[in-house]
Parts: C-alpha cells; sequence; structure tokens
C-alpha cells in the first residue's frame, strides 16, 4: 500500500474540534496508520514547511490553490503515470489533512481490499448517512439511514455506501480506468465528491465500503464519526 497526504496552510471555512489540527492529524496518522510516501503540501508557509522536513517524508510542494486542483495534481503526476508505483494493482491510500485515525486502520483497510476486493473504501463512517434528507442530511437517507448490505471481513463489518469525502483508498489500475469519470468532478475549484461517488455507483456500478463502527473521522466537528471519543485518539 503506497499513502498520499494532502496538506495545506489554509483551507475551506470549518469548524473543528480544538484538539484537530495540521500536526495533531499527521502525528495521529503516523502512529496509528503508518508514516506517508509522500506529502503533497499546497499553499503552506515556510513555518509549516519547515516542521514537515522533521518527518523526514518526501515533500512535493505545490502552489495549486484549491483542494480540486490539489487532488487532480496528484491523480496526474503520481497515480496515473505510476510514479508512486509501478503496480496497477498497488492500492494507495489518498489523505486529507484534517482526518484521525483509530489503532488498526492500515490493517483493516488492507484487509477490506483482500477479502472483500470493492473499487473504493473509505474508513470514514460520515454522520450524514444517519440524518434524514428533510434535515439537511444526505439525499438518500430516509428513516435513520441509506439503504445498503453489510458484509464481512475478518475484523470489521463494512457497509455499501452511497459517497465519501475525497479521502479514499482504491487501486492505481481503478483510478486509471475511472480517470477521465474522476475528472468531471475535480476540474473546478472544489471538489464535489458527493456527485462524484454517486455517479461511479449508478453509472460505473463502482462499490465504495465503509467500515461500521467508522475507523477514522473528517475533522470537522458536526461530522465527526459516531460511536468514538476523538479527544482520546492519539
Amino acid at each position: 500500500m503506497k499513502i498520499i497526504y494532502r496538506t495545506s496552510s489554509s483551507g475551506y471555512s470549518k469548524i473543528k474540534p480544538d484538539y484537530v489540527s495540521n500536526k495533531h492529524c499527521l502525528d495521529n496518522f503516523i502512529t496509528n496508520f503508518n508514516k506517508p510516501d509522500l506529502i503533497i503540501a499546497d499553499n503552506i508557509t515556510d513555518e509549516y514547511y519547515k516542521e514537515l522536513l522533521n518527518y523526514d517524508i518526501q515533500i512535493d510542494r505545490t502552489n495549486l490553490g484549491s483542494g480540486a486542483q490539489s487532488f487532480q495534481y496528484m491523480l496526474e503526476n503520481y497515480i496515473i503515470n505510476n510514479k508512486i508505483s509501478k503496480d496497477n494493482d498497488e492500492i494507495v491510500y489518498m489523505v486529507e489533512n484534517d482526518y484521525l485515525h483509530k489503532p488498526d486502520s492500515k490493517l483493516i483497510l488492507e484487509e477490506c481490499f483482500e477479502e472483500l476486493n470493492p473499487e473504493y473504501v473509505t474508513l470514514y463512517d460520515h454522520p450524514d448517512k444517519y440524518i434524514n434528507s428533510d434535515k439537511g442530511g444526505n439525499p438518500y437517507v430516509e428513516s435513520g439511514g441509506e439503504i445498503t448490505r453489510v458484509v464481512l471481513s475478518k475484523s470489521s463489518h463494512w457497509k455499501y455506501t452511497n459517497s465519501t469525502t475525497m479521502t479514499f483508498a482504491s487501486r492505481i489500475r481503478t483510478l486509471k480506468e475511472d480517470y477521465s469519470f474522476i475528472y468531471t468532478f475535480i476540474k473546478g475549484t472544489y471538489p464535489d465528491d458527493f456527485k462524484m461517488f454517486i455517479a461511479l455507483r449508478e453509472q460505473k456500478e463502482r462499490v465504495l465500503l465503509s467500515p461500521i463502527p467508522g475507523f477514522s473521522t473528517h475533522g470537522e466537528t458536526k461530522y465527526l464519526t459516531p460511536l468514538v471519543d476523538w479527544s482520546k485518539c492519539e
């Protein structure tokens, strides 16, 4: 498995817990998952760049200006051209800088691909899958949940889910096959991840799996993965 970690000194305006920071999320990821193979550092300050150098990780410092452009750059320059790996069956986990992970996250992610072989995997159990559409939740949610299938790997239950954020894993082969399709949703300044995964599911019959309970969380206060005290996750 290869890991590409995308970070920035700027970002979209979100209300986050005080324990969610660039430094804590990266430290947490290294502790509970692994050290990234590459950090794409877009629009970062010199001070932040100096901090990153202490991790002894390859850094590609860019000035692209948005999450969508950063994701597109990552795909084109490291994945589609096999720069991150020559093996098209290699799994690539693409991680944003405001995520926390639980212990054994790497094991669980690898296990999912090995045993269940989906096209896409997220470790994030997004709370919008439990909020009715008429209450501002996911458009596909009614009566407190989405219509889905639940499957089992050795260590976790997994559900077929309709969408996730831009932190997810896939094989290089799949990303190559889907790139022109994905590009439609990342060519602007903001990635339209929801529409992207819905389209991948409905038009290409791709499977996106999410563990229940989740093994990671997005760092936005109102969208933390449920049933975990993330403030205690080192």
